[in-house]
């Protein structure tokens, strides 16, 4: 992270200067948040004062689109501008001004990339459907005990005893019997299937 300067155009002798050394990929940036913690106060003690918050290129700003909007739009909330010093979008950007587009620019990055997400997470779950994987807890029940355990109930096993005879075939309980109440829901839901409607 480069130099954060919150301050008027032109830096003063007494204006500080934040220096940020940690990567955009680490999470607590200390200097980052002090610099903006800066811009703030000075903008709520001073509301019509101009006060520009410097960062050496967008990407030094942060981690993605999502973190990007976030600041952006604190930014425009404080009436903060937004200086970039090199890069392609080089500049000072007033949010509620001029510099609206590039504060519109980060909303739709972040739309975008949260679009993107979405789909790579359902590709990937139609991947794994197709590979006949699906997602959830692995079921208690597999078609055999149900079987099974409303042949017993016919016979007249008493529900506790049928818990006792079944035992769960995979998951995190794998090897275990079930609980009384998951072979009730059992046999009341294979009723219910069996009622005429």
């Amino acid at each position: 992270m480069n130099d954060h300067v919150p301050a008027g155009h032109g830096l003063a002798a007494d204006e500080p200067i934040f220096s940020e050394k940690i990567s955009t990929r680490i999470k607590a940036r200390p200097e980052f948040v002090k610099a903006m913690e800066y811009a703030r106060t000075i903008k709520s003690a001073v509301p019509h004062q101009r006060v520009i918050f410097t960062v050496h290129e967008m990407k030094r700003l942060g981690r993605g689109a999502a973190e990007l909007l976030a600041i952006a739009e604190e930014l425009r909330y404080h009436d903060i501008e937004l200086e970039l010093l090199t890069g392609p979008l080089q500049g000072i950007y007033n949010p509620s001004g001029h510099g609206a587009a590039l504060f519109a620019f980060f909303a739709g990055m972040a739309e975008s990339e949260r679009e993107y997400v979405r789909e790579k997470s359902l590709e990937g779950q139609a991947t794994a459907r197709e590979r006949g994987r699906h997602g959830g807890r692995p079921k208690v029940f597999d078609d055999d005990m149900i079987a099974y355990a409303r042949t017993l109930r016919a016979r007249g096993v008493a529900v506790p005893d049928i818990a006792r005879k079944l035992v769960i075939p995979a998951g995190k309980n794998k090897g275990r019997h079930p609980s009384v109440a998951s072979v009730y829901r059992v046999l009341v839901d294979g009723e219910s299937a069996a009622a005429p409607a």
